[in-house]
């Protein structure tokens, strides 16, 4: 059994920095990811644009330098990777957590691979594992799916685009310029408010000069072969289909918070339990960093304003530690 003072479970941009915080303070660490390293950030579409600039994407106190003000995809998995080899980072990756349990003032983290045993846990497992799923007639078809990566495979395709927001707008434009056929199919009446600022425009000329069909107001019903049957406000409509891109957003784990002892909110967030202050969950010495800790609410945390939760944690732990002692 290997002993840790602290396991943190995610290997993204924030539990990087919860290690480099964990590692400065002497605090013997391991971080354990079940993907590769940044795994979230990897399966980001391949030319993928930060809306934030460099420097509030940086950890560690490494320079983040981008050829331009907003960052790519390329550029963001070159720094982190640096970062965690600069830093030395005690990195455990393809390796599950299975089950988190805490025995008599001990946790005991299982994976895939092996056990861990720590007297504290951070949890920053992000939300980008599980997508939205329209659960509708058709959706395991091979044709179908949730995660988009790069527009050459679509070229000369019928593609049908499902979402509003920025990962099914790059999608919609991507795919365009590449030669498809795109229609987008959007819940609501119109494109996202969340939409880059520098994107929404393009996609709204290339819908009014009909390079790009959109349905607003509109759900699939079922996905066939060769066709989509969408519920138009106008009724039924069937049109030809080549592929599928249900892009309709992501969300965190929340069941592996509440496997893990982490109570949640009654009401559609799902916030877990903690102090804003610690970042300790109802489970002592249990913490939350980074997106995590919004629960369904995705959208009020990224990197820029989750790194300070790593010093914060740490601190923490320090103190309690230096207590014991």
């Amino acid at each position: 059994m290997l002993q840790y003072d602290v396991v943190i479970v995610g290997g993204g941009p924030i539990g990087l920095a919860c290690a480099i915080a964990a590692q400065q303070k002497g605090l013997k660490y391991v971080v354990v990811e079940k993907g590769c390293l940044v795994n979230s950030i990897y399966g980001y579409p391949t030319n993928m644009t930060f809306f934030s600039t460099s420097e509030k994407l940086e950890i560690g106190n490494i320079p983040f330098v981008s050829n331009n003000n907003k960052p790519t995809r390329a550029e963001a998995l070159e720094y982190y990777r640096r970062t965690a080899i600069a830093h030395q980072l005690n990195i455990q990756l393809f390796e599950p957590v299975t089950k988190i349990e805490n025995k008599q003032h001990v946790f005991e983290i299982t994976t895939t691979k092996q056990q861990y045993n720590a007297q504290f846990v951070i949890i920053a497992t992000g939300f980008y594992d599980l997508p939205f799923l329209l659960n509708v007639p058709g959706e395991a078809l091979p044709k179908v799916v949730h995660y988009y990566k790069d527009p050459h495979f679509y070229a000369m395709q019928q593609v049908l685009v499902v979402g509003a927001q920025n990962s099914a707008i790059d999608a919609a434009l991507e795919t365009y310029r590449k030669g498809a056929k795109v229609t987008l199919v959007i819940r609501g009446s119109e494109v996202g408010e969340r939409v880059k600022y520098w994107v929404r425009p393009d996609v709204m000329n290339r819908i009014a000069e009909g390079a790009i069909k959109v349905y607003y107001n509109t759900t699939v019903k079922e996905i066939l072969p060769t066709e989509v049957i969408l519920q138009t406000p106008d009724g039924i409509e069937t049109i030809p289909n080549d592929f599928v891109l249900a892009l309709t957003g992501y969300q965190p784990n929340l069941q592996f918070l509440e496997d893990a002892g982490v109570t949640l909110s009654n009401d559609a967030i799902k916030k877990p339990t903690y102090n804003e202050n610690t970042h300790e969950t109802n489970v002592p010495n249990l913490f939350l960093a980074g997106v995590i800790c919004g629960g369904m609410d995705t959208h009020s945390l990224f990197i820029e304003n989750s790194r300070v939760h790593a010093t914060a944690i740490i601190e923490t732990i320090v103190g309690r530690l230096t207590l014991a002692h």
